[in-house]
């Protein structure tokens, strides 16, 4: 692989980004189709520009040999104190994806890297994400970059 360039997203960027996010999505729907659309829709499409807009979101890619081989979106939260919680500031990684014909060769790393030092550049206390337990690969990874799990999500199904 030539060299890997980590930068934030130009708009001239985001149909590859959507190339990736399908893959994504795809990883969802199998995993959980009883939540998840099959269909990565217009509207699924279009959501990387309305996000790319926003004032506190960014996307970032990384660039290989011209291609966009993987990205993360992220978004700044400010939480302000509540009478049960202090306030805190954090960088959330809603989205994040590395081609599948690109993985294990350190890209998803590299990303998470751009993504640290820009937290605590920008004063963020956390990088936080949320991941489907059905993703194992993705948990591993995640762990592997030294997030640790501090909440949980459980359901019943009726």
């Amino acid at each position: 692989m030539s060299k890997l360039k980590i930068r934030f997203a130009k708009k001239s960027d985001l149909e590859e980004v959507n190339t990736l996010r399908r893959q994504v999505h795809m990883v969802h729907t199998k995993g959980r189709p009883d939540i998840f659309r099959r269909k990565f829709g217009r509207k699924l499409a279009e959501h990387v520009y309305d996000f790319f807009g926003g004032k506190l979101s960014k996307i970032i890619v990384a660039k290989s040999e011209g291609a966009i081989v993987g990205f993360a979106s992220v978004e700044m939260i400010e939480k302000p104190k509540s009478p049960y919680n202090k306030a805190r500031r954090y960088l959330r990684v809603t989205e994040f994806g590395v081609d599948k014909s690109h993985r294990r060769q350190g890209i998803g790393s590299a990303l998470f890297c751009f993504i640290k030092q820009y937290a605590a550049d920008s004063g963020f206390d956390t990088v936080e994400l949320d991941v489907w337990e059905f993703n194992q690969g993705a948990l591993q990874f995640y762990e592997s970059q030294g997030f640790t799990t501090y909440r949980r999500y459980m359901e019943y199904k009726s």
